[in-house]
């Protein structure tokens, strides 16, 4: 495609679920005025206006920007400076306490979160929700300059942030308040992260009675754990079915369904369904830290981490495929892009059979999380939406799914962007020399 903004994609296949058309795929032609999709017309039905630029898909796959539903902008990229020393969640989250108090000044989180959204720019992400580690006093750094982000990006990567407090903080009503407030004031939603813990039930419980009040809605990171007896996915949809929350309710993770008892794990999907609970699974930050017991000689993990989606999605709840952590001890790799997310959690939670149904995949990717979160941004190729796309040259699943597609087209308003990511030596003088 030349830098000049096509007027007509003709020969384009698209998922039809991406196009309010039911399952399986749809070969189009996409014209284009003023940044909009204006018609969908059978491929090859389209005739070039006078003086319009024709791009020829050629049967390439075309997706609507990307939507990336759970992310942490606010630790991202530091690595290099404070790596995971065993690979643990609990070295993760000693590695970024340590990394946090000694560093995050608004300068270090503006100049790692600025670097982490031109690179999901780049690879075609048009909206962002991030959780930012608010345990005082750091909300009262993160949160201004979050709000100063979003506007700065503003027209290019639509941006939301949610609170993310531990369990223990979630006991306390002060501080689950001051929470809500700050929260409220920038717009926000209200989060934590409770998996095994005995007093879960009080934790949820203060984070929806003081959401409700504050009219916020809730984000939770939820049993990320290999515990069968972390069960706080149950006692949120009972929370939120006893007391009739009204407001969105996102949980995270969720990774313990899956290594919990059939019989219970069909009751608590059922139940999350009956709430309106959506789901977001990380599946590569969890494939990388679930299941990881490193001893003198390191053990083989015996399962892959991600919970039920394929389970989940066919009881009616709403899925969504998320990047998670990126370059921090969370996740070592990553690079906020959504192609290798969505390729990836394919192969992990065999989402590519029956193959009539794989399609509809990638609206856990774009539509699904657009609707779960409330974007304005809804990643759908119709009439009337913005022409935010990304233009591929795979024309089938296993073409998409192996390469990285690095020769993808975004189109932002219609016009090409420019798709060359930052250098990572742009970080080193926050980061520090290179061992």
């Amino acid at each position: 495609m030349s830098n000049a903004s096509p007027g007509l994609l003709r020969n384009a296949r698209v998922p039809a679920v991406l196009t309010g058309e039911g399952s399986g795929w749809r070969k189009v032609d996409i014209r284009l005025k003023d940044g909009t999709i204006v018609a969908l017309d059978s491929a090859g039905a389209a005739s070039p206006q006078a003086g319009e630029t024709v791009h020829d898909c050629d049967g390439g796959i075309v997706l609507p920007a990307f939507c990336d539903l759970h992310t942490h902008l606010d630790k991202g990229h530091i690595w290099p400076r404070r790596a995971n020393p065993d690979g643990s969640f609990m070295g993760a989250l000693l590695a970024v306490k340590e990394d946090r108090e000694a560093h995050w000044s608004a300068a270090d989180i503006e100049a790692r979160m600025e670097f982490a959204l031109r690179c999901a720019y780049a690879h075609g992400t048009a909206a962002i929700r991030t959780h930012l580690d608010s345990a005082p006093p750091q909300h009262e750094t993160t949160w201004p300059l979050f709000s100063a982000m979003r506007e700065r990006w503003a027209g290019r990567v639509e941006l939301q942030a949610t609170a993310l407090i531990g369990p223990d903080h979630a006991l306390d009503r002060d501080l689950v308040e001051e929470m809500a407030r700050t929260v409220k004031h920038h717009g926000g939603q209200l989060g934590g992260a409770i998996s095994l813990f005995d007093r879960a039930g009080e934790a949820i419980a203060n984070l929806v009675e003081a959401a409700g009040r504050h009219g916020l809605d809730l984000d939770l990171h939820i049993d990320e754990s290999e515990e069968p007896d972390s069960r706080t996915l149950r006692v949120l949809a009972d929370t939120v079915l006893e007391t009739g929350f009204s407001g969105r309710v996102l949980a995270g993770h969720c990774c313990s369904l899956a290594v919990q008892e059939e019989a219970f794990a069909k009751e608590t999907i059922e139940r999350v369904a009956r709430a309106g609970i959506a789901v977001v699974s990380l599946p590569l930050c969890n494939l990388y830290l679930q299941d990881r017991h490193n001893a003198a000689f390191p053990r083989t993990p015996r399962w892959r981490g991600v919970t039920l989606v394929n389970e989940l999605k066919a009881a009616g709840v709403a899925v969504s495929l998320s990047s998670d952590n990126t370059r921090d001890p969370f996740y070592a790799y990553g690079d906020l892009d959504m192609v290798e997310v969505f390729r990836e959690s394919v192969r992990i939670a065999h989402l590519d059979h029956p193959a009539e149904h794989a399609a509809s995949w990638f609206s856990a990717v774009t539509a699904t999380p657009a609707a779960t979160g409330g974007f304005a941004h809804r990643g759908l190729i119709e009439p009337g939406r913005p022409a935010d796309l990304v233009v591929t040259r795979a024309r089938d699943l296993t073409e998409f799914l192996s390469r990285p597609q690095s020769e993808r087209i975004v189109l932002r308003a219609g016009a090409p962007i420019d798709t060359a990511l930052p250098d990572y030596r742009e970080l080193d003088p926050i980061l520090g020399d290179r061992p």
